[in-house]
């Protein structure tokens, strides 16, 4: 069975992007792939998410589907549980 495939959108110095990759890092295993990319690289991401980060996409196949923004406040644990669902919705 192939995990899904979540893309993190962030930037180097983002308090948010680095809570939301600690939190992630710590839940992915078994449950999820993760691949962080950085909007400063690619002028398209940067157009895209600059005031939305950090962004958390599904990937499928060359399609992504954004998830809801993921309140900072949520736990590891919590954080797990929402993915949970809405991956077993999407």
């Amino acid at each position: 069975m192939t995990l899904p495939h979540l893309v993190l959108y962030g930037k180097p110095g983002c308090h948010l992007c680095a809570g939301l990759r600690e939190k992630l890092m710590a839940i992915a295993p078994g449950l999820f792939t993760l691949e962080e990319r950085d909007i400063t690289t690619d002028a398209q991401w940067w157009q895209k998410y600059q005031y939305e980060i950090p962004v958390l996409a599904l990937l499928i196949g060359e399609q992504e589907q954004l998830l809801p923004r993921l309140s900072p406040r949520l736990s590891a644990p919590q954080c797990r549980r929402y993915l949970v669902d809405w991956l077993a919705q999407n």
